[in-house]
């Protein structure tokens, strides 16, 4: 059985539609296991609560912002190795930068497309099939 019938994922993001858009999209991908969060705070419970395999959250968030939800969750043992990929409609350089600096394993743009998600996911962690 391929390795993304098994993969769970924690999508984070403030806006429902987004949530929902990155939701579909993964189940296009193959995904069948996805939890959600609506801010890092949220997300940092269920992290510490049962760590996904992977974490797809926005940048621009209320209460914790994607950076600092990526601080604490690389400041938790256990979930201090979880991939982590940002999506950010401004992924500029400072950014991008910053994201890669606090120990994100990617950095994707909105809009994404299906393509630019599955091969965003399968640069971190391996081929999806």
């Amino acid at each position: 059985m391929p390795f993304l019938r098994h993969l769970r994922v924690l999508v984070v993001d403030d806006t429902n539609t987004s949530r929902m858009l990155v939701s579909s999209t993964l189940q296009e991908i193959g995904v069948l296991h996805i939890d959600f969060a609506r801010d890092g705070r949220q997300a940092l419970d269920k992290v510490m609560a049962d760590a996904p395999h992977l974490v797809i959250s926005d940048f621009n968030m209320p209460n914790m912002d994607g950076i600092e939800f990526l601080e604490a969750m690389r400041a938790y043992g256990p979930s201090s190795k979880t991939p982590f990929i940002m999506l950010s409609g401004k992924a500029d350089r400072d950014l991008i930068q910053t994201a890669a600096r606090c120990g994100a394993n990617n950095v994707i743009k909105k809009p994404f497309t299906r393509q630019s998600l599955r091969a965003g996911i399968e640069a971190v962690v391996g081929r999806l099939q």
